[in-house]
């Protein structure tokens, strides 16, 4: 049976069922719409920095402590740089689209724009930046790699539910539960394994994410600029209790480190 469709001025049909919509509001022009998409703004303007405001430094990647951390968190800001040029880009395209009507038109008008905007600009300028993005962050993994010196100290993590288990190769039979403690300015090569299941070693301050798998040895270059406390997560979902599985990082000045290994310090 055909449905009785309402041809009353201000609505227009949308859909293969007739819905009908109101002009106003797909406009925009509806007052209580442009009231209450006001008063959302305004509430997302309020809210995002409380939430912000929210957010641990302890546990920011934005906030280094250390060499390899300061190169992660530059990536990061070369990354959302790079990002935001091209939605920048992407927004102007659209804009620039919607006024099609206005300026010259004609084939070879149409031809010069598709060159420009569509080759030049929409293609070769976001090519270029994800190419160069995608050079630099090669760049930074290749720094962020261990290698072997003369100041590098060793130590071993072992993930366990839920639990890290913290060694080290300067002072054997010597171990701490929780308290991974370390040299201050000195490069640190962490070999993270696991007892049981996956686990992900974190330090946000001071390096990247590694996991701990079972039967193998990962290995994380941290380092820390200046002596004190780091927060370290175990970064991974990996059942009930997880949320739990933190630890620190405690950075010692030289006689600090000292004692520890003498077994004076904990």
């Amino acid at each position: 049976m055909a449905r009785d469709r309402d041809h009353r001025p201000g609505f227009v049909e949308a859909g293969a069922l007739g819905d009908r919509v109101d002009e106003r509001l797909v406009l925009g022009l509806d007052p209580s719409l442009s009231h209450g998409w006001c008063l959302l703004r305004g509430l997302a303007g309020v809210l995002t920095p409380v939430a912000l405001a929210g957010c641990q430094e302890s546990l920011s990647t934005v906030h280094p402590a250390g060499p390899a951390a300061g190169t992660i968190a530059t990536l990061w800001w070369v990354m959302l740089t790079g990002a935001a040029a091209i939605f920048l880009l992407v927004m102007i395209l659209l804009v620039l689209a919607f006024r099609r009507g206005e300026g010259p038109s004609g084939p070879e008008a149409d031809i010069r724009r598709e060159r420009i905007w569509i080759r030049g600009l929409g293609l070769g300028f976001s090519l270029t930046i994800l190419a160069a993005l995608t050079a630099y962050a090669l760049y930074v993994g290749e720094r962020l790699l261990p290698r072997a010196g003369p100041d590098v100290v060793t130590v071993g993590a072992l993930g366990t539910q839920w639990e890290w288990r913290f060694t080290y190769a300067d002072a054997p039979g010597h171990a701490t539960d929780g308290i991974l403690h370390i040299p201050a300015g000195r490069p640190v090569n962490v070999e993270i394994a696991s007892a049981d299941v996956i686990h992900s070693f974190w330090v946000p301050r001071l390096a990247g994410k590694l996991d701990a798998i079972p039967g193998h040895v990962n290995v994380l270059r941290i380092e820390a600029h200046a002596p004190g406390d780091y927060a370290g997560v175990g970064a991974e979902f990996n059942g009930r209790g997880y949320t739990k599985h933190r630890f620190t990082v405690r950075a010692h000045d030289e006689a600090a480190w000292d004692s520890f290994l003498r077994g004076n310090a904990r």
